[in-house]
């Protein structure tokens, strides 16, 4: 079996009242691509704090790489790389001062440094930056050069906590391809984020969190059968009228019909020709329409379905 990396057994944290987490439980595996996702509130970023022993927490326990994590745990915190929602480097420092830096706290030796900053710059495609000051980079070289700071000291276990919030496409990209390249080179990743393809896309087992707990776990296929959506058909029209619609939802394996802003969504839960059945009650009916198409239920059907929020909708 794949050695632990990260165990969290019924962790409790409560802020006053209010239960941040639950008898939080997680198990991360070496070489995963672990995904935790949940809507605001959800507890991910507690979950994260308590793992870096940067919060105190009320009852539970925490190992990295199979011991047990305190705030005095230097030794295990070196094999750590953190990066942040927020950026956090120095606007006075330049790139490369930034990652020289933070790879000091943890390698003290210059030219082993020395060579692990030119490694990070190199793998994240700022060398012609280098000596640039973090004002005068785009937003999307800025998350590249937060990334390089929070990974050139090697670590074996990297926290990425939302990595590409408000970064262009191109800079998305290259940041997911630099993740992925990463956990190729052995590093074991814990990855949250807003944007459902990024991680139906990079993460190998997802976790998902709703109030504090763990509601659903496995690899995207198997959230996906735990859902009772297998199929969405789609169809772009200009209008149909509610005896039309009633007529749909009476059509073998749709549970649920919804016609909203010229585009109208049918569910289906099983079966083998959904899209075959609406073009047939179509045809029956003589309605008209523009487009039709078929599309297997997504991560975030499974998210939706499951928690019955949108991930980016605010608590």
């Amino acid at each position: 079996m794949a050695e632990t990396v990260v165990k969290v057994t019924n962790l409790v944290k409560r802020y006053k009242e209010l239960v941040a987490l639950n008898n939080f439980n997680l198990d991360i595996k070496k070489g995963e691509v672990f995904g935790l996702l949940g809507p605001n509130g959800s507890g991910k970023t507690t979950t994260i704090n308590c793992i870096l022993a940067l919060l105190s927490y009320d009852s539970g326990e925490i190992e990295v790489f199979g011991q047990k994590m305190r705030a005095e745990r230097n030794d295990l915190k070196r094999r750590i790389g953190v990066v942040m929602q927020d950026v956090a480097v120095f606007d006075e420092l330049t790139v490369y001062e930034n990652i020289d830096y933070f790879c000091s706290l943890y390698i003290s030796d210059k030219a082993t440094r020395r060579q692990y900053v030119e490694e990070a710059i190199d793998f994240v495609e700022l060398n012609e930056f280098r000596k640039f000051y973090p004002k005068k980079l785009s937003g999307g070289l800025l998350r590249r050069l937060n990334i390089a700071c929070g990974i050139a000291h090697k670590p074996e276990l990297i926290i990425l906590d939302e990595p590409t919030v408000a970064v262009d496409p191109q800079s998305r990209n290259k940041i997911l391809e630099g993740i992925t390249e990463l956990n190729r080179q052995g590093a074991t990743i814990i990855y949250t984020s807003h944007y459902m393809e990024e991680v139906e896309q990079i993460c190998t087992r997802i976790q998902i969190m709703e109030n504090g707990k763990g509601i659903a776990l496995g690899t995207c296929d198997e959230l996906k059968q735990q859902i009772k959506n297998t199929e969405n058909v789609i169809v772009n029209m200009k209008k149909i009228s509610e005896e039309h619609l009633n007529g749909l939802r009476e059509i073998n394996h749709v549970y649920d019909v919804k016609f909203a802003g010229d585009r109208l969504m049918i569910k289906c839960s099983g079966g083998k020709h959904n899209i075959t059945h609406v073009l047939e009650f179509f045809d029956k009916n003589d309605i008209h329409y523009d487009r039709i198409y078929s599309e297997l239920p997504t991560l975030n059907d499974v998210f939706l379905e499951i928690t019955g929020k949108e991930l980016r909708d605010k608590e």
